[in-house]
């Protein structure tokens, strides 16, 4: 027998700023490297960049904007990352 659970989120204001904030940060993530992906593909070349370059490129980024990326946990950033990839393999 399967049992599942449902745990409620009740954070405080603190953290809802800060979750807000973390939100924004990874969207603005995601649509940076979707943006890449898109100019790449639109290229005369017609590159294609997967998730290991951009995934390296994360180092940089998060050392170029610390105030930013660089306080959200590098594990976090790269799961935004893979997403962005499953949708891309999905689309194509």
């Amino acid at each position: 027998m399967m049992r599942a659970y449902k745990f409620l989120m009740r954070p405080t204001v603190g953290r809802t700023v800060a979750l807000g904030a973390m939100l924004r940060d990874h969207c603005g993530l995601y649509n940076g490297a979707l943006q890449e992906r898109r100019d790449a593909y639109r290229h005369v070349s017609k590159t294609s960049i997967k998730y290991g370059q951009q995934s390296a490129q994360l180092k940089e980024i998060r050392a170029f904007d610390p105030e930013r990326h660089g306080r959200w946990s590098f594990s976090s950033q790269q799961a935004t990352l893979r997403r962005l990839d499953k949708a891309f393999q999905a689309f194509f």
